[in-house]
């Protein structure tokens, strides 16, 4: 009987796979995964960013409110001048002021990203 026509084998191939450089350099990623003290300092830039900001915000709401009770105290019947102080003197100052904030927080969090990402 002679052999038959030889089978054909079917290849499988995918997307090429990256292979891991075995090099001494550890990336930024991985260095805060395996909780090294260079893994901490880069968290803790950022925290260190997140507070500036934070305390940034919190100066220029104290000197927005702080001398709010004072000004009311200086002028005992102006109860309609307080609620427009109140409502649009205060209140579109703050809707800024935390705009800005969650832009900049965000900022921060997007250069961390870019800082301890593979690229």
């Amino acid at each position: 009987m002679a052999p038959g026509p030889a089978e054909r084998r079917v290849v499988v191939t995918g997307p090429p796979r990256q292979t891991r450089r075995v090099s001494g350099y550890y990336r930024p990623r991985t260095e805060i995964d395996e909780q090294t003290t260079l893994g901490h300092t880069y968290v803790r830039s950022l925290m260190r960013t997140q507070l500036r900001t934070a305390l940034a915000v919190f100066a220029v709401l104290g000197l927005l409110v702080a001398p709010l009770p004072l000004l009311f105290a200086a002028m005992p019947d102006a109860s309609l001048l307080v609620w427009t102080v109140l409502g649009f003197g205060l209140y579109a100052p703050l809707v800024l002021l935390a705009r800005w904030f969650v832009r900049r927080a965000e900022r921060n969090e997007r250069d961390f990203v870019r800082l301890v990402e593979d690229r």
